[in-house]
């Protein structure tokens, strides 16, 4: 008989605890119990977040892509959803296109540029069923979507109940959708135990929240819980592969069908697109556009794309560390300005159109 690899002894440890965390009642008396599992069990994935993609098989051609342009979004769904022909709709990519699955064998990049903005599109595989544990290059494309600024979630409009599939993959995986870290604070100390803090009345008790950190290595510190979190959200906290990811929703080959072509789906919030025929995409671009939180300021004539709320100084930094030890001002024009020329900190913050000169 085969001797098991690290990987494969990982996810039977990973199947026997999720199934006793089914079998077992939640209510207060296994609240600790559940927390200490799933505590387990988020250690046990991260293992798998940092055993190497190609273990074992002698090298080949991996998933690291180099982010370019101002953000990256990544195409994710199932096989022969359309994230080719809508790359290639969108980019400057060529991208295989062909009516069967698994026609993406690689990641494809392709440079969207939309309101002087250039924006990085990356199709990857079809994501299946049993994507964490390999199954159709899944562990890749799911490493790939962990370092996305946005996630287009696409299906086809035959296949709307796909996008819940591929939602659940990828928060089983760490990969939090549209959601926001929990308000808790670690602060690490070398003695004195676990203390806990909080204003709010919590559901879970301090034993609980002690247990979990316990568990999940932190034996000293002081833990301020900031807002009310469930038993998952505290998890989430102490656990090293969370992401945070915003996310849209797509179904595409929306002209193949016999109703009526509406773009947003409000219903199921989706965007429906037809990336064959081009309709749809301006609504999608906008929606990214959008959904990146990016806005356009000018430095005198020159555009520049950064995210909304952050301040002048974080735009100086951006700029290179030099001219922001040496610039400490910042003349402003447009509709934040109380009047054209006025001067201001580095604390403002930038808006659309703002146009700053620094001093």
């Amino acid at each position: 008989m085969a001797q098991l690899t690290k990987l494969q002894v990982t996810h039977m440890q990973i199947k026997r605890i999720e199934k006793e965390i089914r079998d077992t009642p939640y209510h207060k008396g296994t609240e600790r119990h559940i927390g200490i599992l799933r505590a387990r069990l988020a250690k046990l994935k991260d293992t798998l977040e940092q055993t190497p993609l190609r273990q074992g098989s002698g090298g080949g051609q991996g998933y690291a892509l180099k982010k370019q342009g101002d953000a990256t979004v990544v195409l994710v769904g199932p096989p022969s959803a359309g994230k080719s022909t809508l790359l290639n709709a969108l980019t400057n990519a060529e991208s295989k296109v062909a009516p069967y699955a698994f026609t993406t064998v690689s990641v494809i990049p392709g440079m969207m540029k939309y309101n002087d903005a250039y924006i990085q599109i990356l199709d990857v595989p079809g994501l299946i069923e049993g994507a964490e544990e390999g199954k159709g290059r899944g562990r890749e494309v799911l490493s790939v979507a962990r370092g996305a600024d946005l996630l287009v979630l696409i299906s086809d409009v035959k296949r709307p109940e796909a996008i819940a599939r591929i939602t659940a993959a990828l928060e089983r995986n760490g990969i939090r959708i549209d959601k926001t870290p929990p308000e808790v604070k670690i602060e690490k100390k070398l003695k004195g135990g676990l203390l806990i803090k909080s204003n709010i009345k919590q559901e879970l008790d301090k034993e609980t929240v002690k247990e979990v950190a316990a568990e999940m290595g932190v034996k000293n510190a002081e833990i301020q819980i900031r807002q009310k979190v469930s038993l998952d959200e505290l998890i989430d906290v102490f656990a090293k592969n969370r992401v945070y990811v915003p996310a849209i929703s797509v179904l595409n080959k929306a002209d193949t069908t016999n109703f009526q072509f509406t773009i947003f789906n409000f219903q199921n919030n989706t965007i429906n697109i037809s990336a064959e025929t081009g309709r749809g995409l301006s609504e999608l671009k906008k929606a990214v556009w959008d959904k990146l939180n990016l806005v356009k300021i000018y430095l005198i004539d020159k555009p520049m794309i950064v995210k909304s709320g952050i301040s002048l100084r974080d735009v100086a930094e951006l700029i290179g560390p030099d001219f922001a030890q040496t610039h400490d001002r910042a003349k402003i024009w447009g509709p934040t300005a109380k009047f054209e020329g006025q001067e201001v900190s580095l604390s403002t913050k930038v808006a659309e159109s703002l146009k700053v000169k620094f001093l």
